[in-house]
């Protein structure tokens, strides 16, 4: 029983870890991650009403990532992150936007203050349990919450075996699309999921910097995070797809939605 309740304390540590880790290098994460397709924006906001233009919570925002798609799609957008960091790049990159400081579990907005609420690349870092009341509270009567992920499309040889290349001591398993089981909350309608087609434009230098910004690289020892990014580019340049100048980089983005059921 120790040897389960030691286990468990140190999974959680490592991803609470893994959690902070991105604030310190939030100008390479928004040099170096990808933005989202429109057309998966477009179908995580489906249900929310076009006209006039829907306020949408982007949590858990990060650098504005997605923020930047939710604008282009119409959308009013308020910005909620934690990190100090990711905030003042946010804030630096799209400074019309209002950024608070906050997270899923206390979210800083009135009750009923939103049509939607989207979480990039986020909704795995949040407290479901105490979230999903949150997110029941500041949205509208029938508002969206949708969680969108870009992931490399492992269906490519290549790319399969970059993502074991790339594997740290801190490394979970790859986010499996279309065979995790989807959340559910009695406070909302059964999740829906779709995934939408997606490049990256890289070279092998920028695909080893975007790789250096996800945080499995940023929380173990700086000689083992150099090993591993050697061995990347050490990758990356050994392949005919990758070793000279720019390529795509395959990607899928995994879209979730729900609505807030009647109360």
């Amino acid at each position: 029983m120790g040897n389960t309740t030691d286990r468990d304390a140190s999974k959680h540590a490592l991803h609470a870890r893994r959690a902070a880790s991105f604030g310190a290098n939030a100008t390479d994460y928004a040099e170096h991650r990808p933005d989202y397709p429109i057309a998966a924006i477009r179908w995580a906001l489906e249900a929310v009403p076009a006209v006039p233009a829907p306020i949408v919570l982007d949590l858990g925002a990060g650098t504005g990532k997605l923020t930047e798609g939710l604008l282009a799609a119409g959308a009013t957008v308020i910005a909620v992150e934690p990190d100090d960091g990711m905030r003042v790049e946010l804030t630096r990159r799209l400074p019309g936007v209002r950024v608070y400081e906050g997270t899923a579990e206390a979210i800083p907005l009135a009750d009923g203050s939103v049509d939607a609420i989207v979480a990039g690349q986020a909704f795995h870092w949040f407290d479901q349990q105490r979230a999903f009341p949150e997110f029941a509270r500041v949205l509208q009567k029938g508002g969206v919450f949708a969680a969108l992920w870009n992931t490399d499309d492992t269906r490519v040889d290549w790319v399969a075996e970059l993502g074991r290349v790339s594997r740290s001591e801190a490394s979970t398993p790859p986010l499996e699309l279309g065979s995790a089981k989807l959340p559910e909350h009695p406070l909302f309608e059964a999740f829906e999921s779709a995934r939408f087609p997606h490049t990256q434009r890289r070279t092998a230098e920028s695909l080893t910097a975007t790789i250096g910004t996800h945080s499995h690289t940023l929380v173990v020892p700086s000689q083992q995070r150099a090993e591993v990014l050697q061995r990347i580019s050490d990758y990356l340049h050994s392949r005919p797809e990758t070793a000279e100048g720019e390529f795509d980089l395959p990607m899928l983005t995994l879209v979730l939605r729900t609505t807030l059921r009647p109360r």
